[in-house]
């Protein structure tokens, strides 16, 4: 586990945001991205009968229509111990292979932290 209050004041914004998303939707994952100019972008779960997207995909999504050309990192919260290779992946595509992504738990503790690649 890592402690929160050591986190680098951004990552610990990120962690927060996705923490409040996923509390306020009531949806089983929150997720935030921060892309290259300090903007971020915070989603939830999108579970339609049409459309199935995790938090983590879904704000990596909004990060490329609002027009990011990178990420440097990521935070998920959720139950899963760490995330998908299919998140992974979409946040490889537009960050890199080496873009850091927090996991958290539900109250907000980062357990593990591991990059896109």
């Amino acid at each position: 586990m890592t402690d929160s209050s050591a986190l680098d004041p951004e990552d610990r914004k990120i962690v927060t945001l996705a923490r409040s998303a996923r509390a306020r939707n009531g949806v089983p994952e929150g997720a935030a991205v921060r892309d290259e100019t300090g903007r971020t972008y915070v989603a939830g779960t999108v579970a339609l009968d049409s459309l199935k997207l995790s938090a983590l995909r879904t704000a990596v999504a909004m990060a490329v229509a609002s027009g990011a050309t990178s990420l440097e990192a990521a935070a998920v919260v959720t139950e899963a111990e760490t995330v998908s290779e299919e998140d992974r992946a979409a946040v490889r595509d537009l960050g890199g292979a080496g873009t850091p992504i927090l996991v958290a738990g539900p109250d907000g503790t980062v357990r593990t932290t591991v990059t896109a690649g």
